[in-house]
């Protein structure tokens, strides 16, 4: 029992090692990249194929589609990559792993970085103790890469060693004569094994292993092979669990895509597996159905022609599968409070947590201009029952901005005190905190302004056509400032102008000043009702507020100061 616990947890202790590693590497490629990540990701995956291309290149490096897919899941949980581009990734992530089979059926070895690991820590690790930033996190880069594959090697030596404990599996010999069944069994069992080695590499490894020795025929280890593929994307469903809307659609792309691959595969298994025996044996090769010697070959054969093919078939589906996704997993309504991008269950790093709380942002941008266009449908509403529709729906929103404040200034007040950021990345830190605590108060603005609106409506007053008409206005206006807002919410170039948004905010001034003083002249000559007209000024003076926090937001987010440029103006 002691000896069973105690592999238990070195077990756990190389999996923690593994995703230590993976964190460092990964917090550290994010803070070289900086704020050219994006670019960056964009450029690898503008199409469909390069993002297959990408996928491959990164996956023959890594040697891990299982750390290739929990990657992508991660840039699409922080907005970094599209659902359509990350599915490109994933498949050319398919191809990729196949590589280790050729190797190890070629060259009898798999490659082990873990071997370099010591050296390289040795030449990353000084480079974290340069002042140059740069060379600083390409030190935790180095450092983070070695981890990761020490932390891989030590994971497979805390598996059983299947030729000092070959009774292990061997039993599984017992299960080779139940025809289709056992097929179905054995891709079962190459399921389970992937999930528990946590790389589908690994598990081809230790499936050309059994059947090199005899324990499994060729066409039950194509069977565990094509189990691999399926056990491979339950990784990345783990990691999204805890993930936003996006991540999960992410990880049930890959899964969807992979179980598809089985599917049809398995239809045509044995005319797939003759063809690739015909092709072997024309080729001077062992038949892998009568030799051992000719299985690794084979699989690696079988295996690379699959996951080619499915996705030659499947890359012209991107769209349809990211359709499929999106449908079965569907976004929580609009007036029921979340948010969609920040997760604090994911395994972010600083940089990309940043990122998302910018896409947060700009949600609950989106949410103040509803806001604007519900008020103005409040105001231009005769009806009392849509009124009162209006009214709790306003009433809504103002507590989900409320809510999504106190949630993303949280978040950001983690990101902060994680002690891993740069010093751009702090100012932009800053610009968010000031950006959401405007729009929250946007938020109370409108709230406010419909209270106004309730209470002359109780009163069973109304204001008069030419008050009316100047608030209609004065809501065109303010809906403007708040889209030249989300705009510069929306992006994060610093060659954004602040100007546009100041000419606005001067346009609204002057109008407020307009009414100010025909308001005045309505009291001079005695057409003044103090309770109408005291609310309608109130409504009109709240606009112009609204108009003052919406150009901080900009102001903010631009990193330009409103009074430097009014002198330019």
């Amino acid at each position: 029992m002691q000896y069973g616990l105690f592999e238990i947890l070195n077990l756990l202790g190389a999996l923690g090692f593994f995703i230590y590693g993976m964190k460092v590497m990964s917090e550290g490629i994010q803070k070289v990249a900086g704020a050219k990540m994006r670019n960056i990701l964009s450029s690898m995956t503008s199409n469909r194929f390069k993002g297959v291309f990408t996928g491959f290149t990164i996956t023959s490096l890594v040697q891990s589609s299982s750390a290739t897919t929990v990657l992508v899941v991660s840039f699409v949980n922080a907005g970094l990559l599209s659902l359509t581009e990350s599915i490109g990734v994933i498949m050319g992530a398919n191809i990729g792993t196949t590589i280790t089979a050729w190797l190890i059926s070629i060259f009898g070895f798999k490659v082990k970085i873990a071997t370099y690991a010591l050296p390289i820590i040795a030449f990353g690790f000084p480079l974290m103790f340069f002042n140059r930033d740069k060379l600083k996190f390409w030190g935790e880069v180095l450092v983070g890469f070695a981890l990761l594959f020490m932390g891989l090697s030590l994971l497979k030596d805390s598996v059983p060693d299947l030729n000092e404990n070959p009774e292990i599996l061997a039993f599984l010999s017992n299960y080779t004569d139940l025809g289709f069944i056992s097929i179905l069994l054995f891709v079962g069992i190459g399921t389970v094994i992937t999930v528990v080695v946590q790389s589908s590499s690994a598990a081809m490894a230790l499936t050309l292993v059994m059947a090199n020795n005899g324990w499994i025929p060729f066409e039950l280890a194509a069977a565990m092979v094509l189990g691999e593929n399926i056990g491979t994307t339950i990784t990345a469903n783990l990691a999204a669990l805890v993930g936003n809307v996006h991540a999960k659609r992410a990880a049930l792309s890959h899964f969807i895509f992979n179980i598809f691959g089985v599917i049809w595969i398995l239809v045509l298994m044995k005319p797939a597996l003759n063809l690739v025996d015909w092709y072997l044996v024309s080729n001077g090769f062992a038949s892998p159905f009568t030799s051992a010697t000719g299985i690794p070959v084979g699989l690696s054969v079988f295996h690379s022609v699959f996951n080619i093919l499915n996705t030659l078939f499947l890359i012209w589906f991107v769209k349809f599968i990211a359709q499929v996704v999106t449908r079965t997993i569907k976004s929580t309504g609009e007036d029921e409070f979340h948010l969609e991008y920040i997760s604090t269950g994911m395994m972010n790093t600083a940089e990309l947590s940043i990122e998302e709380a910018r896409k947060e942002s700009v949600r609950m941008g989106e949410l103040v201009q509803k806001m604007s266009k519900k008020f103005q449908d409040l105001i231009d509403e005769k009806k009392q029952k849509k009124q009162k529709k209006l009214l709790k729906k306003i009433r809504d929103y103002e507590v989900m901005t409320d809510r999504m404040e106190h949630e993303i200034s949280e978040y950001l007040m983690k990101v902060t005190t994680s002690g891993t950021l740069s010093d751009s990345s702090m100012q932009k830190t800053t610009s968010l905190f000031s950006a959401i605590n405007d729009m929250e108060r946007i938020g109370d603005l409108f709230f406010q302004m419909s209270r106004d609106v309730e209470r002359i409506l109780k009163s069973e007053k109304s204001f008069r056509n030419k008050q009316l008409k100047n608030l209609q206005k004065m809501m065109i206006l303010v809906d403007e400032a708040l889209s030249i807002m989300a705009t510069n919410l929306a992006i994060t170039s610093k060659s954004v102008s602040l100007e546009s948004a100041v000419l606005k905010e001067n346009e609204i001034n002057k109008f407020r000043n307009d009414l100010r003083k025909d308001l005045t002249r309505d009291i001079e000559k005695e057409k003044y009702d103090p309770q109408r007209d005291g609310w309608y000024k109130d409504l009109f003076h709240l606009c112009e507020k609204v108009g003052d926090h919406a150009i901080n937001v900009s102001e903010a987010m631009t990193g330009e100061k409103e009074r430097e440029l009014k002198e330019e103006i």
